[in-house]
């Protein structure tokens, strides 16, 4: 179940019958995750911009560049810590 997986931090998936443990991700996992967690930062980055700025053009602007940018570190940051051992079991 997934709440079950977010609660213990751990990924199973089922063989045949059996439950066995995943120690990565596959790429798409993390592309989506990516995604995901940029929609809701830049939402947070253009609010913010705007509410500094006051321009709402240039807060969606900001958001834009924001959006792309991190998106790509963050899909390379996952990248690297999926292959570190350290904290898996």
């Amino acid at each position: 179940m997934l709440l079950d997986q977010i609660i213990t931090s751990k990924n199973t998936s089922t063989e045949k019958g059996n439950e066995i443990e995943e120690n990565s991700e596959k790429a798409i996992r993390s592309i989506i995750k990516a995604i995901s967690w940029r929609v809701v930062g830049t939402i947070d980055t253009v609010i913010i911009s705007w509410l500094l700025i006051g321009d709402v053009s240039i807060a969606f602007t900001i958001g834009s560049v924001e959006l792309v940018t991190k998106m790509l570190l963050y899909f390379f940051h996952e990248r690297i810590w999926n292959k570190i051992k350290w904290g898996k079991q």
